[in-house]
């Protein structure tokens, strides 16, 4: 709950603060949208689909066409979903579940570092690192008894998993109303550690596919306001 709640403050406070935050060379907005997650090395598996929030930063630098591009992705899910079932030392339990499935749910506190490259006709690409800090994890338990209803069992995870992420992230995206407005792009996250503890499991790498879009927050006031001074 605090971690929610601390989430949502930072998105809250990024808004009411963006005009604050933009400069002639920093740029600040809301990204969220959609993403597919799996978790390379775990067979069977299935791609889990969520949707992210957060908040972006492009930095210039002396070549206008090239910028850093950072920021938090303060919601995160990270998974995967049609996992094997497996004991939960409880009889009745394994018993009800043991037709069912299993949604693996790991989330992270993400920081994308990139490079950003913007093209002439307002096409970009970047590529570079993203750290992730873990701060929940949750296996699902999921089986259907008729087709009303749903029977559902979470068991915490959290202490099987590394509490620290990173690896590679590349994307493309395009750049609305002239390169000044919102953002649509597409990144790929490719995960370079094993996030499970026990050498005795298989290795588990995230994988992640998001679809964002980019709000610039405050701009065009930041810019009005620049010119007037």
């Amino acid at each position: 709950m605090m971690c929610s709640v601390s989430s949502n403050s930072q998105v809250l406070i990024s808004i009411l603060l963006g005009d604050k935050l933009n400069s002639g060379k920093i740029e600040f907005g809301l990204d969220g949208g959609w993403s597919l997650s799996t978790l390379s090395g775990i067979d069977p598996s299935k791609g889990h689909s969520n949707f992210n929030l957060g908040f972006y930063f492009d930095v210039a630098t002396k070549n206008p066409v090239w910028s850093i591009s950072t920021g938090v992705r303060v919601k995160s899910t990270m998974g995967a979903s049609g996992l094997d079932v497996y004991s939960l030392d409880n009889t009745n339990l394994d018993s009800v579940f043991s037709t069912g499935s299993i949604t693996r749910k790991l989330n992270y506190f993400n920081v994308p570092i990139m490079m950003k490259y913007m093209f002439k006709n307002h096409l970009y690409a970047q590529a570079g690192i993203q750290l992730g800090l873990r701060y929940k994890g949750s296996d699902v338990f999921l089986n259907s008894i008729d087709e009303d209803d749903d029977l559902s069992y979470v068991a915490n995870v959290k202490n099987d998993y590394h509490p620290l992420d990173g690896g590679l992230c590349a994307g493309l995206g395009y750049r609305f109303i002239k390169g000044n407005g919102m953002n649509l792009g597409l990144q790929y996250y490719y995960g370079m550690i094993d996030v499970r503890i026990s050498d005795a499991s298989p290795n588990e790498f995230n994988r992640t596919l998001y679809v964002n879009v980019g709000i610039p927050i405050g701009k065009g006031k930041a810019a009005a306001k620049a010119a007037q001074e």
